[in-house]
């Protein structure tokens, strides 16, 4: 394949399942637009508040589930987890069409079901984003990413409006049915998917929810180039989020259109996206990922500031047509760099810390903007909302992205065997594990600040503590402690955690040495509850 046609944003379509799934998603998220356009038309008439609530219920189970399903994704066979999600769906669903059909679906009745699909939205998500390395590999994120907005934004293009026409001419039951229906497609895609056995298989592990929670905590807290996507996520999130819960109220009250209209709107949002996914590697080429953060919120600001002061149909939804370009290109850049910046063992966990802070800050901005939109009116509120997307520009320069180049998390086992002279029981621990490293004077300052990045490996792969001694009759000699709660713990950085930039972290600490000699590794077993050693 020709460099062009590996660079092109849709090469990840020339994966047989990637492309599958993408078709499947797209039938599947038309559907759910649809019956976003249904659940919220059906609330207009009551308060703001009401109204932007049904964004709330449909992401709050992020906020709530997405870390439990992180664990879930990374313990389990992703596939059969998706596959769950799907029908569980499809159950929820078809209650919101039966009732809607026979008259009984009131505005309490809507939003706990619309939380439900919530919920099995939140178990769906870091499964979902943790399989596309498989579909399309590392190299290919970005479009991917990129793929995914697109699919997202054109069945936004689509849904609203075919939801808006089907919902003025049959009732909110028949696109509440499409979104039951849609489920299926993504199943039998699943379904079908041969999964190579080792992918399928995951790392057979004993830890317990809590522990795998910590770990996947840990590992985020450990890694700053996660924490400062999640930073940007947040920065950017909110702001955006007040278009989304907003623009049903400013197309009716503001401009007067009915639910066909409003449909409309949104269909120029996404029209606006898929068009953004053409000049999307160029901008990348051009602004790089800070550019396109501070761009795309300056453009976000601009399109709020005219959707509270312009009152004409045509050029609101002119303006929304950037906006969309605006949100993809963000977006995908923002998953991209989380995706990229993931090892294996942990990717489905710090996924789902990435869809809690991107969701759970739409489920809680929303109801915000809706409160502030009835205490100072729609137009203010839209115009405070621009203000917060001009800050989180301005922040990029402050905060900006790190450089993901020296970033590999393709696994490294290349620790050796300890050479114990019993073999320990996984839950034995804690584990002190010491590292003699001999340094020469003119070296110390220098190895003692590489070895603050190996303390970060440490601690991501299960280090509970660290700490770098020198010795105060021996200066030349270093001793590196961690302590990790047992030996299962230990096993796994050795076989399982440790990626190729934490073999570079410790090769460039160790090439600071003292010329001919090699670290020394000892294991020893806490014994306060009896001896390490069995009898």
């Amino acid at each position: 394949m020709s460099d062009a046609a590996t660079d092109s944003p849709w090469a990840p379509l020339a994966a047989r399942v990637f492309r599958a799934l993408w078709i499947a998603q797209l039938v599947s998220n038309i559907g759910s637009w649809m019956q976003t356009v249904g659940a919220q038309w059906l609330l207009v008439g009551d308060s703001a508040a009401l109204v932007t609530l049904v964004q709330t219920a449909a992401s709050l189970p992020v906020v709530l589930l997405a870390l439990p399903s992180g664990v879930i994704a990374d313990r389990f066979e992703r596939r059969s987890v998706l596959v769950t999600a799907q029908f569980a769906m499809l159950a929820v669903s078809s209650a919101l069409a039966v009732l809607a059909f026979l008259d009984a679906l009131s505005p309490t009745v809507l939003l706990l079901l619309t939380f439900l699909l919530g919920c099995g939205t939140a178990l769906m998500g870091p499964a979902w984003q943790a399989i596309q390395p498989e579909l399309v590999g590392r190299e290919r994120l970005g479009q991917a990413a990129a793929l995914g907005a697109v699919n997202m934004n054109l069945a936004r293009a689509v849904g609203p409006a075919l939801g808006g026409a089907v919902v003025a001419a049959a009732g909110a039951g028949w696109v509440f049915a499409f979104n039951a229906a849609s489920y299926l497609g993504v199943a039998a895609v699943l379904l079908l998917w041969r999964r190579p056995a080792a992918a399928a298989a995951p790392p057979a592990r004993n830890e317990g929810l809590l522990a795998a929670l910590y770990a996947g905590r840990r590992y985020v807290w450990n890694a700053p180039g996660v924490r400062r996507v999640l930073l940007r996520t947040l920065l950017f999130i909110p702001g955006g989020a007040a278009l989304w819960a907003l623009l049903p109220l400013a197309a009716s009250r503001s401009l007067g259109l009915g639910s066909g209209g409003y449909g409309l709107l949104l269909a120029a949002v996404g029209a606006g996206a898929v068009g953004g996914a053409f000049l999307l590697p160029r901008a990348r080429r051009l602004l790089g990922a800070n550019g396109i953060l501070a761009g795309g919120a300056l453009v976000f600001a601009g399109v709020l500031a005219v959707l509270a002061t312009v009152h004409v149909p045509g050029l609101v939804a002119l303006a929304l047509l950037p906006a969309g370009l605006a949100w993809i290109a963000v977006l995908s850049t923002l998953n991209a760099a989380v995706q990229t910046r993931l090892p294996g063992w942990v990717r489905a966990r710090g996924l789902a810390v990435y869809l809690l802070v991107f969701q759970g800050g739409q489920a809680l901005a929303a109801p915000l903007w809706g409160a502030v939109a009835d205490w100072l009116g729609l137009s203010t509120c839209l115009l405070i909302a621009g203000g917060a997307m001009l800050l989180s520009a301005a922040s990029v320069r402050r905060w900006p992205l790190h450089e993901a180049e020296g970033i590999n998390p393709t696994p490294s086992d290349h620790w050796p065997a300890p050479p114990l002279v019993f073999e320990p029981g996984e839950a034995d621990g804690p584990v002190l594990v010491s590292v003699v490293y001999r340094v020469p004077a003119e070296r110390r300052a220098e190895f003692r600040d590489r070895m603050r990045r190996v303390a970060r490996s440490r601690r991501r792969t299960g280090a509970l503590s660290w700490g770098l001694y020198q010795d105060g009759h021996d200066p030349e000699r270093f001793v590196e402690n961690y302590l990790v709660s047992s030996w299962a713990e230990h096993h796994a950085q050795h076989h399982v955690r440790l990626t190729a930039t934490d073999r570079r972290f410790e090769e460039e600490a160790r090439a600071l040495l003292t010329p001919g000699t090699a670290p020394e590794v000892t294991h020893a077993f806490d014994t306060s509850a009896g001896p390490a050693i069995p009898p």
